[in-house]
């Protein structure tokens, strides 16, 4: 039987009332007890348990040499204080009241035990509606520790409502100490639902209020020269089609602008700005790019701007020369600003550095970047962001986790990046961004790149850019450079690592090859059987340490490696231009991600190969790879059509069979994984 059981009847009266300890005396500096076999003893603590030796029942009594039980004249301990309440308000005592009550307990040495029905801390004696709590110590205790419990259950006279006193020794109890005010009062109140329709129109004035004290902001800093402005439609109809399909857009929903003429050298672009031409002269380029010949006229009119062009197109320049402009031309000194005035925020590590790289470049009226990546040296970070610096380069994780910690202001920020937006959405990363644009003023100037244009970038455009202007370069339909040789080959799973080791072993000295695979660990595993093998080769993936992930990239840059295994971490950004050779080990999750693996040879100009192993598992892609194929016009492979027309018929009777009452367990997982049988 449990002590709980012991203690009370079957209908709520106490079995055995407790009594108090006949006999304590001290022996060798510790307390012992006598009592009885049959004596129900309690002293604040657990019954069965250890107990309290220290507390104020021990001192109250001592025995005389004849073992009979004397008051001390030096204690001042009276009898305990008994206070009949609401079982549901014993919790307040405890919580709300709990660091009071230590305080008092440490002041004054007085033992305050409270406690609900099942726990035996005190004793509370079971009722419907209400539970006692005990207090030992001497009387002005007990009176601070009962005005205390007072004022914690709200009570407002010492024997009023819900409130009860009395003694051990007089059993004082009452049926019902609660009248049915009392119970109504004590009850919880419903809270109030929350008005979303108010708090939708006082947006408007809550943002006020948020930044009613922001400096003054400039946008306007484009010069036309005469030979744009003179420029026909038809001239310019013409241009655009022979450089690659140059499509602008404006997404203003009423009252569209003029599209801005496009610029043919970078003499018209930034011809009153003599620094950054001296930056271009430097760098030794000979003409804009088609998305910079027609980005640059929009960005410098301080227009929101999407840009969607393939890899290897010059995007980062497009954003980055028009950024310098703005920082350096605004009516608030960057001395005076708290924090940085250009944010870049980019999917990963290799592409934030690339970019720095890229700001270190083309430096402009001493500008002073920071890369701010996960993995990286964070305290040094924190010391160069807090030192003060104007352009921050951002993965969303780790600066998230510095605006959080409120390491960095980025109030100050006018001109914002979103570079390689569609990737940043398949990694995940739109929750952090949400939180660090809260913290940038409203009014500023966004520029958003990406390769492609799905859905997930068009609603974070929607949310985050206002009245932009597109200017995207080919066409919004996903395809692959036209600059790339694409083969497809149909192999059994098995066969794979054959397939790439025949092709390394047929590598001219000059070739260079990106292999990408799906997972972090059959990068480690291939590459491994490589070194085996006497291949020199470097991998790339996420849970590699930050410095060999560096270094892995520029051995592969430098030429010192010509053989690179990664993982999709390396499908975006990565600017190497002499890769000739990408070859897909493993088809990668979406028909997006083989584009931009595809994107990373065949730039700047160059012609590449990509080779492409296919095998049962990824069936359901065939029919989407099929559509990049002749999009690209490569040659479509005799085996990839017939896995997709069995793909696709196979999908038309499980919709029947699900229309109809649903599929067997067994279809099920055949028509998912490929049953054993089946043959491409």
């Amino acid at each position: 039987m449990s002590d709980w059981e012991e203690e009370y009847e079957e209908n709520g009266g106490v079995a055995s009332k407790p009594v108090r300890v006949t006999t304590a005396q001290y022996s060798q500096g510790k307390a012992t007890t006598k009592y009885s076999h049959n004596e129900n003893v309690r002293f604040g603590g657990k019954h069965g348990g250890k107990l309290d030796r220290d507390g104020p029942q021990w001192r109250m009594w001592r025995s005389d040499s004849n073992g009979r039980e004397t008051r001390s004249e030096t204690s001042t301990t009276s009898r305990p204080l008994i206070l009949t309440v609401n079982n549901s308000l014993i919790g307040r005592i405890i919580g709300r009241g709990g660091a009071k009550i230590r305080e008092l307990e440490e002041s004054s040495r007085a033992r305050i035990k409270a406690s609900s029905l099942k726990k035996q801390h005190a004793l509370i004696n079971r009722g419907d509606y209400q539970g006692e709590v005990l207090i030992f110590g001497s009387s002005d205790v007990q009176q601070k520790a009962s005005d205390l419990i007072k004022e914690l259950i709200g009570t407002g006279t010492a024997n009023g409502p819900g409130l009860h006193y009395g003694n051990e020794s007089s059993g004082m109890r009452s049926d019902s100490c609660w009248s049915a005010s009392a119970l109504q009062a004590s009850a919880p109140s419903p809270s109030a639902p929350i008005d979303w329709k108010a708090i939708r129109e006082n947006r408007e004035k809550y943002e006020t209020l948020k930044w009613k004290d922001l400096p003054p902001l400039k946008k306007n800093f484009y010069i036309e020269a005469d030979t744009v402005a003179k420029r026909s439609a038809e001239e310019i109809r013409d241009w655009r089609k022979e450089n690659n399909n140059v499509f602008v857009d404006d997404l203003k929903e009423y009252g569209k602008r003029p599209i801005p003429n496009p610029v043919y050298t970078f003499e018209e672009a930034f011809a009153g700005y003599p620094e950054i031409m001296e930056n271009i002269v430097k760098v030794g380029f000979q003409k804009p790019t088609p998305i910079q010949s027609q980005a640059w006229p929009v960005v410098l009119r301080g227009l929101d701007l999407i840009g969607i062009a393939q890899t290897g197109t010059g995007k980062t320049l497009a954003y980055l020369l028009p950024g310098f402009i703005h920082m350096d031309q605004q009516p608030v000194p960057r001395d005076k600003h708290s924090g940085p005035g250009m944010l870049v925020l980019t999917p990963t590590r290799e592409l934030a550095l690339q970019i720095e790289a890229e700001c270190n470049k083309y430096s402009y009226k001493g500008f002073k970047s920071i890369c701010v990546y996960g993995g990286g040296d964070r305290r040094a970070q924190i010391k160069t962001v807090t030192s003060g610096v104007d352009i921050v380069i951002a993965t969303p994780g780790r600066l998230n986790d510095l605006q959080m910690n409120e390491l960095i202001n980025l109030r100050s920020v006018t001109y914002l990046v979103l570079d390689e937006a569609d990737r940043m959405l398949d990694m995940g990363f739109e929750p952090q961004i949400m939180k660090i644009i809260l913290d940038i003023r409203p009014d500023r100037q966004t520029v958003m790149t990406s390769a492609t244009w799905p859905t997930g970038v068009r609603r974070l455009a929607k949310s985050y850019l206002k009245d932009p202007m597109m200017v995207y370069v080919g066409t919004l339909d996903l395809a692959a450079v036209d600059t790339v040789q694409q083969t497809v080959l149909v192999v059994q799973e098995e066969e794979k690592k054959a397939y790439v080791f025949e092709f390394i072993y047929n590598m001219e000295p000059e070739d260079k090859v990106l292999i990408f695979v799906g997972k972090k660990i059959v990068a480690d595993d291939l590459s491994s059987d490589l070194c085996l093998r006497g291949i020199v080769v470097q991998s790339l993936h996420g849970d590699r340490e930050q410095c060999d992930r560096e270094e892995a990239l520029q051995d592969f840059k430098d030429g010192r490696v010509r053989i690179l295994v990664a993982t999709d971490l390396a499908s975006r950004g990565l600017d190497v231009h002499d890769i000739t050779h990408v070859f897909n080990f493993d088809m990668p999750r979406n028909i997006e991600e083989y584009v931009h693996r595809v994107g990373r040879t065949g730039r700047a100009g160059r012609s590449g190969v990509s080779v492409t192993l296919v095998t049962r598992g990824d069936w359901k892609m065939a029919g989407e790879l099929i559509h990049i194929l002749e999009r690209a016009r490569q040659e479509v492979p005799e085996e990839l059509i017939v896995m997709a027309e069995r793909y696709d018929k196979h999908q038309k009777e499980m919709f029947s069979t699900k229309s109809s009452g649903g599929w067997g367990r067994r279809e099920a997982r055949d028509g998912f994984r490929g049953s054993s049988n089946r043959r491409f």
